[in-house]
């Protein structure tokens, strides 16, 4: 199994989110990676770490899932490894719930969203978004 941490989804991977017929609730399970040091994209500097860049993001989004009616549901810090092997732990593990894909669309792509997705793009040196459903829905 190859795993590859990302910042900016695949064009395949928009394209799922507009994909016709999904219309039910969905979890975005983030496994996170942060940088030492933030890095932004203008080039401003900034004594930031990686993970309070993105605990800017993180404060910031909570507004953004509210107005698409998604929520936060869980966050943490990832502690350790209990089964399996990776080469390197993700820092931290979050679920944000979305009523559909459209809805998760429509957050990352709105204009203000992307204002605060700059600490994202800054703190993270990649993550993995996993979508989940539960059972029955």
């Amino acid at each position: 199994m190859n795993v590859e941490n990302a910042v900016i989804p695949t064009p395949e991977q928009i394209q799922e989110l507009t994909a016709e017929g999904h219309d039910r609730p969905i979890y975005m399970v983030n496994l996170l990676k942060f940088k030492e040091k933030a890095e932004y994209e203008d080039g401003r500097e900034t004594e930031l770490t990686g993970q309070e860049a993105y605990g800017i993001y993180g404060a910031e989004v909570l507004a953004h899932l509210a107005q698409v009616d998604g929520k936060p549901v869980i966050g943490g810090q990832v502690t350790g490894l209990r089964l399996g092997v990776v080469e390197e732990l993700w820092d931290s593990v979050a679920i944000a719930m979305y009523p559909n894909r459209k809805a998760m669309l429509k957050m990352i792509t709105d204009p203000e969203y992307l204002k605060s997705a700059e600490h994202r793009s800054a703190g993270l040196a990649g993550q993995l978004n996993i979508e989940m459903v539960l059972p029955g829905s």
